[in-house]
């Protein structure tokens, strides 16, 4: 397990537990969000749901059981191409950044995984 991979788990881990709890706390910015991209408010939840378990994954990635920390890792990528796929498919793009950027340290901690 590589210093790399330890501090971009780290940070894919934190950024997806507070979007989880933005989630679950139905932050103004996440309805809007969801709102602007026609998804309904029910599936804030769910949604905040599969965010929190991809961390939990990478979580137990890091305390040794490496095929659940790809798979997170893997579901992640999964989860956030949707994210910015919605995004573009809807031609929201002023906030795509975000989405954008949870893919990438989604996939950079899935290409570290593998090392």
């Amino acid at each position: 397990m590589s210093t790399a991979f330890v501090i971009v788990a780290a940070a894919t881990i934190a950024v997806n537990i507070l979007a989880a709890l933005a989630d679950f706390a139905r932050a103004k910015f996440v309805l809007a969000n969801s709102a602007e991209l026609g998804l309904p408010p029910s599936w804030v939840l769910p949604l905040g749901v599969l965010k929190l378990a991809g961390a939990a994954g990478l979580v137990l990635g890091l305390l040794g059981v490496e095929f659940i920390g790809i798979a997170a890792a893997v579901g992640l990528v999964l989860f956030f191409v949707g994210a910015v796929g919605i995004h573009v498919w809807k031609g929201v793009y002023h906030n795509i950044v975000y989405p954008g950027a949870c893919l990438v340290l989604a996939g950079a901690t899935l290409v570290l995984s593998l090392n």
